[in-house]
């Protein structure tokens, strides 16, 4: 086994907020308790406000008995912690090496380019394209395609001198609604950094300076919640920006190969489902490979395709409910009903194949339904 990676570590990357559901697949990996020594900041639950609206998911308090608690980490330091870990159990782990050509099927081949410019043939047994965003199977194999999600835009960047509140619950993610299609990510690090996002129609932002630190500031200021939160904050580097990050894939198998993560489809941001998708998918697929290598017969299908399909069509069933408003009624419903949000806490802490939780099962039709009763109630 052998691991090529065009950067070299660490190197920024965002997704920094994961849910519990990402810690059994480090326990399964051997790496939790490495990840747990690095003293990240820990993550109970997530905070939506709208206005002077707040609503709070512990995930103490979900449906079921899934982790309770997870990190909030900065990308650069976690994946070189992974990396490290990972290494340290034998994997060589070649860095600034990027796949140029790939071949697959029944004898699996990639060109690797070094940063010197020289090239090498190499011949796998299988290959996995975690690349994320370089997505370099589909583009390889021509296997891409367009999301079901619109055109958004993000721009980020970390901060030092966030206000935070005070109390048990202050380092928990805030997700701040300025208007229905627009939000802002607040995501509190152990160090005292604080991780700043703005995700908009891209249209939104040009009513702002083109100066990105400028634009970034005017669209916090534009909030008044974020606006007292971050006000006084200092930027530690220049906003960055990406633009139409939601991506999908034809297939996420063929002969030789398979994509993991985003290399395969990647919806929004809004619920922090990246990461856990991407470990459970590296879980599925590592367990198939292994099958497969010793002989048995894989159902790619049903084992890997199929099972990532249901986890990634309940998340896109709340992130379509979060731009549509409708997820937003949900949260600001008083009374709230108690167990409903116990089942919808479990989805939101990544616990997406639970079966048992009827808003995974019939995630679309029982947010509907809830929809229809707290219209119907005019709470």
């Amino acid at each position: 086994m052998a691991i090529f990676e065009r950067s070299r570590f660490p190197r920024f990357s965002i997704g920094e907020s994961l849910l519990p559901a990402c810690s059994d697949v480090l326990r399964e990996a051997g790496l939790f308790d490495l990840v747990e020594a690095q003293g990240y900041q820990v993550k109970t639950g997530a905070v939506f406000v709208r206005g002077e609206e707040r609503c709070e998911f512990d995930f103490a308090q979900q449906f079921g008995d899934g982790a309770t608690w997870t990190w909030q980490v900065p990308r650069a330091e976690f994946d070189a912690v992974l990396a490290d870990g990972v290494r340290e159990r034998g994997v060589p782990i070649f860095f600034e090496h990027t796949v140029t050509e790939v071949e697959v099927g029944d004898s699996p081949r990639l060109t690797v380019q070094a940063e010197d410019g020289t090239r090498d043939a190499v011949s796998a047994r299988f290959i996995v394209d975690a690349s994320g965003t370089g997505r370099i199977l589909p583009r390889l194999l021509e296997l891409e395609e367009p999301s079901d999600q619109p055109v958004r835009q993000a721009m980020f960047t970390h901060v030092r001198g966030d206000r935070r509140p005070q109390g048990p619950n202050s380092g928990r993610i805030v997700i701040v609604i300025h208007r229905q299609d627009v939000w802002i990510w607040i995501i509190p690090f152990s160090d005292g950094r604080t991780s700043l996002g703005v995700v908009a129609p891209p249209e939104w932002f040009e009513s702002f300076p083109a100066d990105p630190t400028a634009r970034l500031r005017a669209a916090i200021h534009a909030d008044p919640a974020t606006h007292q939160r971050l006000a006084d904050t200092e930027f530690l580097f220049e906003p960055r920006s990406t633009i139409g990050y939601s991506t999908s894939a034809k297939q996420l198998f063929g002969e030789g190969y398979c994509l993991v993560g985003n290399a395969g489809e990647f919806l929004d941001p809004v619920f922090s489902s990246g990461v856990t998708l991407a470990l459970v998918c590296a879980s599925r697929a590592s367990d198939a490979i292994i099958r497969q290598l010793a002989g048995e017969t894989v159902d790619w299908q049903a084992d890997y395709s199929d099972y990532m399909a249901r986890g990634v069509d309940t998340f896109r069933t709340f992130v379509n409910a979060w731009y549509d408003g409708s997820f937003h009624e949900v949260c600001f419903a008083r009374p709230s009903n108690e167990k409903l949000k116990a089942m919808i806490c479990a989805a939101l802490a990544g616990y997406v194949w639970n079966l048992e939780n009827p808003f995974v099962r019939e995630h679309k039709r029982k947010l509907n339904q809830l929809l229809r009763v707290i219209r119907a109630t005019g709470r």
